[in-house]
């Protein structure tokens, strides 16, 4: 029988792992929003950090931005002027040993001619360009110093021509260049050159192996190319910059190579403007690049800086559709290459899925994605609510905020009726006589023993939930906790008492209702003013407007009052609150209070004005005052409001 072994998946990622969980990605992105960032800000940053347990486009950027450190540490970028420096020292050591051992005048004159050369490697190698070498080596390391140079240049600019090139034959070169030029002048003036580009390939297709299968993708491997050699340039010091260019020049030699590849460089530069042509870079190393090694550092230093900055999402309007899967891949590896993947996909499946949606005012949260916070924070409150059974059961009562009719009924798990303590007993002292056991006590309870006292509906709830907008809020951290504990009501009256009617009702230096959407999107304003009179008054109209219903009136605040409206409806403020303020916002607590509805306040903070003020609010209408923590005021809300909606004792 064969054995099989299997182990934890090592080629990249795990092709069988779940992909990204959409769910938990909105409640990621719910929980920034909750805090008062926007739902763009907070899909970019998803998309940046990555999901819970997993990789994001920072990550992937830290990567790229790492290895150009490592490819600037890479070495130094003058040496071709150095290499061509040592061998022309060579070169000259080999023929002064060789005319040392003669005694003519014509090699005493050569040492002579030898003495005087310039200091500068480009000229001295200019003047040995007629020298009559006595050295046979000497002849070809010199020339080894040209033809390595011209074999760099040419091959950085077109990787086909190493045949070419090893025949010592520049004309198949020129004429190429030649006609390239020609191809690129063409497209430049907008002229159809798919068949020009089919001949071109056709006749010169062997000096390009990576097979571009477009003039556009011709133009933008070659384009590459010419900029890396363009900043390996814009790097040398002005010196060594023009030691380059003179070795290049003999290098190419008196054809029309040169200037074809000038024009070429000048005819790709005015197709991709775009590209950075003119940016140096400090390179530093232990070893001395040639030509060819330099410039393809550089050319990778491009690359990664275009990579980097795909990956960083901070040009406008920027999506990942902007990163280029193939040079992650090429850059960073299959593996990322994978991350942007699945991230994109994530991007489409919030999307796709309805989780996020896009109207005039830009991105936002679904209706759907609402829900699913409204749940999620209601949850963090009560977490028997997500995994209990709490009123998922039929109802066939009004529960505990109905009154007694006086009969019972067996209860049930998740029931919150009280309980017929009676009747339980008496089930319990009857269980045990119908088993025939004597010791009827202590009497033991068993859960078939419960009864609950069944009640009738009462009217429904008219709820206004008023929440605090000023800045304060969000700038002492409790804005956040606002936020999901309003949507954790909405979601609680929608689901649990569908028969109650919600409104929030935010205030700052006005007050305005808000529903769902406009609660999670609604971000933090440095505009100063807390205008609880205004929101009193919009709470009053809620309640008039449900006559039948309990009135619920609840208040989170951390500031005293200090705006109002005037009888034009202009908003007034000022600070420390003024007498006209505190008495337009009493005026409306009165009101509340002859309509019968109890004002319940979460006063957050600490600050001594508000108490006082609250503190009479109270006096005044009867009402109750709760100073939780942050953290804690959801769960205060919520249990106040099934508790005011009961009826008042």
């Amino acid at each position: 029988m064969p054995v099989f072994r299997y182990g934890e998946w090592q080629n990249g990622p795990d092709p069988l792992a779940p992909p990204y969980d959409v769910r938990a990605a909105v409640d990621e992105m719910g929980d920034r929003v909750m805090q008062g960032d926007s739902l763009r800000d907070a899909l970019r940053d998803l998309i940046r950090r990555g999901p819970r347990d997993g990789r994001g486009l920072d990550e992937l950027r830290a990567r790229a931005q790492r290895l150009r450190r490592d490819a600037l540490r890479r070495g130094n970028l003058d040496g071709a002027v150095t290499r061509a420096r040592q061998m022309l020292d060579q070169a000259l050591a080999a023929e002064r040993d060789a005319l040392a051992a003669r005694e003519d005048d014509d090699a005493r004159f050569a040492e002579a001619q030898l003495d005087s050369l310039p200091r500068s490697v480009s000229q001295a190698v200019g003047e040995l360009s007629e020298y009559r070498w006595a050295s046979e080596d000497a002849r070809q390391i010199y020339q080894q110093i040209l033809d390595g140079l011209r074999q760099e240049v040419v091959e950085q600019r077109f990787a086909g021509m190493k045949q070419a090139l090893r025949q010592g034959d520049l004309t198949d070169v020129s004429a190429m260049v030649s006609d390239l030029n020609d191809l690129l002048g063409k497209h430049a003036r907008g002229e159809d050159t798919d068949d020009a580009f089919r001949e071109f390939m056709d006749k010169h297709g062997q000096f390009f192996p990576d097979n571009p299968r477009t003039v556009d993708e011709l133009i933008d491997s070659l384009a590459r190319q010419a900029a890396a050699a363009e900043r390996l340039m814009r790097s040398l010091s002005p010196q060594q910059r023009e030691e380059l260019q003179n070795l290049m020049a003999q290098a190419l030699g008196d054809g029309p190579l040169a200037e074809q590849l000038a024009e070429l460089t000048d005819n790709l530069k005015a197709l991709r403007p775009g590209m950075n042509w003119g940016r140096g870079e400090r390179m530093r190393g232990p070893n001395d690049l040639g030509y060819g090694d330099a410039a393809s550092a550089l050319g990778e230093i491009a690359d990664l800086d275009e990579l980097i900055d795909q990956l960083g999402q901070e040009h406008p309007g920027a999506t990942l559709d902007d990163v280029d899967v193939e040079a992650v891949e090429r850059q960073l590896g299959r593996g990322a290459a994978d991350d942007v993947r699945r991230l994109r996909e994530l991007e489409r499946e919030l999307r796709r899925q309805g989780w996020v949606q896009r109207d005039t005012e830009g991105l936002t949260l679904s209706p759907k994605a609402l829900r699913r916070l409204g749940h999620t924070a209601l949850a963090r409150i009560f977490q028997d609510i997500a995994g209990g059974k709490r009123g998922e059961h039929d109802m066939r009562d009004a529960g505990a905020a109905g009154d007694l009719i006086g009969s019972s009924r067996r209860w049930e798990f998740g029931d919150d009726q009280p309980l017929d303590v009676v009747r339980t007993i008496g089930n319990a002292v009857r269980r045990r006589a119908a088993s025939r056991d004597l010791q009827t006590l202590p009497v033991r309870l068993e859960p078939d023993d419960f009864e609950v006292a069944e009640t009738e509906r009462r009217a429904s709830a008219a709820v206004a939930l008023c929440v605090d907008l000023s800045y304060s809020m969000y700038a002492d951290g409790r804005w956040g906790p606002m936020k999901q504990t309003a949507l954790a009501l909405s979601h609680l009256v929608a689901t649990k008492y569908p028969q109650d009617s919600l409104q929030i009702i935010g205030f700052g230096l006005h007050a305005q209702t808000l529903g769902q959407g406009e609660l999670a999107a609604i971000e933090p304003t440095i505009e100063k003013g807390t205008n609880l009179q205004h929101a009193l008054m919009l709470a009053g109209r809620h309640l008039r407007r449900h006559p039948g219903a309990e009135p619920v009136v609840l208040v989170v605040t951390d500031g005293e009052p200090t705006a109002h409206l005037e009888e034009d409806g202009e908003a007034v403020f000022w600070w420390p609150p003024t007498p006209e303020t505190v008495r337009a916002t009493v005026r409306e607590v009165d009101q509340l209070t002859r309509y019968g509805a109890t004002l319940n306040v979460f006063m957050l903070g600490d600050d001594p004005g508000l108490q006082r003020f609250i503190g009479k609010v109270a006096e005044r209408n009867g009402g109750r005052v709760f100073s939780p923590d942050a953290e804690e005021l959801g769960r205060y809300v919520i249990d106040d409001y099934v508790r005011a909606r009961r009826g008042r004792r």
